[in-house]
């Protein structure tokens, strides 16, 4: 039976939250309820009790069976919804503000996380609510749209009003099906742009800030997966994700043939150096009257070096970030390194390329073009990725 623990802020849908709560106890979930002092002005606790038919949280000062209630109820749950959300909620949500039992539970818990806004208009429309709507997506918050036009409480037409119940429950269920469509698959997962030493000082490098392959790390350990992140970024390493930090093409090469046998499914989402150094200075290179000449060497191609241990049961993707004919580098690349599937994105897009969180791809597979991922957050981005990973893995 899922768990749900349900967040109920204060607007005029929270009653559309006690026919979520009646509809999902009906088709087998568990639902515990926690309002904010705000939503009782609504609807009582004592309506939300009946219906779920456990205690309601309110009072943050109040301890749980472990001294701490926030972070029983965050640890206790499969899953996490705000309905309604306001936008007070997001915006504290958004920037970090635990004032209140819901805000410093949605802190505290490590499961997915689901939002349905509902409010006025102007509101919905406003700038800052957007910012804060892209802030959380960003960090892998699914947000349920309101209905794009309809009549609002205030009496006036517009976007802004709570999604239906069922566009709701049936987008929890969704999201329940996927958190444990990688449950007990090894995932290794590859980041960053690496550095090629040219003195202790200086080094060649590229823009690759390792979003996408944090964000890939990140949405296959909230499926379930046992992940093994190896980064050459300076990003936190995502919760429930093992992390291995290198620099160099060399030592990402070292870190990921290593545990390449282990893995059920490798996806090279770094951007690795082709070239290095044939030395690197011990010292400081200083500067001098005329031009300075590099020479340079190749490095160890990382795909190409796995293709001849990968196993039947094993899946690869590869990523071709490219500036021209990006379509046909990739598919170049998926047959010559032998992969499952090719993930490409045009970075000579300032708006999705190198740096950016947001990002566009087109994923290719033997048979040509399987998807096409228009641009979202990269968090949203990992998740049809990983879409596609399940699905082919799991065809004959």
């Amino acid at each position: 039976m899922p768990v749900l623990l349900l967040g109920v802020s204060g607007g005029i849908a929270v009653y559309k939250a006690v026919e979520l709560t009646s509809w999902l106890r009906k088709r087998g979930w568990e639902v515990r309820v926690i309002m904010t002092e705000n939503a009782t002005r609504f609807v009582t606790p004592l309506t939300f009790q009946t219906m779920s038919r456990h205690a309601v949280h309110v009072d943050p000062f109040v301890e749980g069976e472990a001294g701490v209630e926030h972070i029983d109820l965050a640890r206790g749950c499969d899953l996490v919804a705000v309905v309604p959300a306001t936008a007070n909620l997001l915006a504290k949500y958004a920037h970090g503000l635990a004032d209140d039992l819901l805000t410093t539970t949605l802190l505290a818990t490590r499961a997915p996380v689901m939002v349905a806004p509902a409010m006025n208009t102007a509101m919905w429309e406003h700038p800052a609510t957007q910012a804060n709507l892209a802030i959380l997506q960003a960090r892998g918050v699914e947000v349920v749209m309101p209905q794009a036009a309809g009549e609002l409480a205030c009496g006036e037409e517009g976007a802004g009003k709570l999604a239906e119940v069922t566009a709701i429950a049936e987008a929890l269920e969704r999201r329940h099906r996927l958190a444990g469509s990688l449950y007990g698959v090894r995932v290794l997962v590859t980041a960053g742009g690496t550095r090629e030493p040219i003195d202790p000082v200086r080094y060649i490098g590229n823009r690759s800030s390792g979003k996408m392959g944090h964000a890939l790390a990140e949405a296959a350990a909230a499926r379930g997966a046992e992940v093994t992140l190896v980064t050459s970024a300076s990003l936190p390493i995502p919760a429930g994700v093992e992390g291995v930090r290198v620099q160099t093409a060399a030592e990402m090469e070292a870190a990921v043939s290593g545990r390449f046998g282990a893995a059920d499914v490798l996806v090279m989402a770094a951007a690795v150096a082709d070239y290095r150094p044939v030395q690197a200075a011990d010292r400081k290179i200083k500067k001098g009257q005329g031009p300075m000449v590099l020479e340079l060497e190749r490095t160890v191609d990382v795909l190409a070096s796995l293709a001849p241990h990968k196993r039947a049961d094993q899946f690869v993707v590869g990523f071709a970030a490219e500036t021209n004919d990006v379509l046909g580098y990739a598919e170049g690349k998926l047959q010559k390194k032998g992969l499952d599937l090719i993930v490409a994105n045009d970075v000579s897009r300032a708006d999705i390329g190198f740096e950016a969180d947001q990002n566009a791809v087109t994923v290719l597979g033997a048979t040509g073009v399987v998807a096409e991922v228009p641009r979202m957050p990269k968090r949203q981005v990992a998740d049809r990725i990983w879409d596609l990973v399940v699905e082919r893995r799991q065809r004959p």
